[in-house]
This record gives structure tokens, C-alpha cells and sequence, in this order.
């Protein structure tokens, strides 16, 4: 499993940041739709349950990038 740089606009980041930012961008909808269904109050501790899961989302993205390239 190898991962390659990405290539923004001239420059190459890695790919962990991309996955990162998208990571964070799903974690912020899911967080928008459980505050937007009430379960969010439920939670005793919501910025630990946010990092929790932002970081199932991330680890969702990286073990299943391989998959989603065909390798």
C-alpha cells in the first residue's frame, strides 16, 4: 500500500493532509446533522466525542483508499 503526493496547483502535499481535510469536513456534517436530530445532547462529552469521531472518519478514509484506487 503506497500512497502517492498530490498535486495542488504546482504543489505536492501529502496525501494524509488531503485526507485530513476531507476527514474534517465529514466529521463537520455528521456533527451538523446529530446536533440537527437532538442526539448531540445526549452526549456527555461532545468536543471528545467530535475528536472520536473525526478520527473513525480519517481511519475509515485511509484503510479504505487502497480499495477505492483498485490496488
Amino acid at each position: 500500500m503506497t500512497f502517492s503526493e498530490v498535486n495542488i496547483f504546482g504543489v505536492y502535499v501529502a496525501p494524509i493532509s488531503v485526507m485530513m481535510l476531507v476527514a474534517w469536513l465529514a466529521t463537520l456534517l455528521l456533527r451538523w446533522l446529530l446536533m440537527l436530530s437532538g442526539l448531540l445532547r445526549h452526549i456527555w462529552h461532545p468536543s471528545l466525542f467530535a475528536f472520536a469521531l473525526f478520527l473513525i472518519v480519517l481511519s475509515l478514509m485511509v484503510l479504505s483508499a487502497p480499495l477505492l484506487r483498485g490496488a
